[in-house]
């Protein structure tokens, strides 16, 4: 079974309720991940915006999650370290955890990208997504993607 990645919040290409956005209460959706492979050490993901008119805009970065951890709750807390071991990015709002989807104008493209590593990363809290994307090159043993739309009320 190739690794996959899901919500019970939206489905792949469907719009993200507002629940999980900046018009709502800008908490983290729950995501379910199946298929990771038995050699995996750890888990990482990336959540971004390649429609943010200055480039791609980075809403959540995440590493060093349980292999075993087949579901990821709802509000994940923000912390750039959490009691776990898990480790949090910063984003392009300049903090670390979750930011929701804010786009200025139209109807955006955002992807949850999770990736299976053979290893821990050695990377501190509040480490960029340049600086994850580094430090997982020679280490992904699978990958997978979901992604959801949104628009701004008005």
């Amino acid at each position: 079974m190739a690794m996959k990645i899901t919500s019970p919040a939206f489905k792949e290409g469907a719009m993200i309720p507002a629940r999980y956005t900046a018009d709502g209460q800008d908490i983290s959706p729950p995501l379910k991940i199946e298929g990771v492979p038995a050699e995996a050490k750890s888990i990482a993901m990336i959540s971004d915006d390649p429609d943010a008119p200055v480039g791609t805009w980075v809403h959540w970065v995440v590493w060093n999650l349980s292999p075993e951890k087949t579901e990821i709750p709802e509000a994940m807390p923000s912390a750039g370290q959490l009691p776990d071991g898990t480790r949090q990015g910063t984003t392009d709002f300049g903090r670390t955890g979750y930011g929701g989807p804010a786009p200025p104008s139209g109807t955006h493209r955002y992807y949850f990208k999770v990736y299976a590593l053979d290893t821990m990363l050695q990377l501190r809290a509040g480490a960029t997504k340049s600086e994850l994307e580094t430090a997982m090159r020679g280490h992904i043993l699978a990958e997978s993607q979901l992604m959801g739309r949104y628009q701004r009320r008005r």
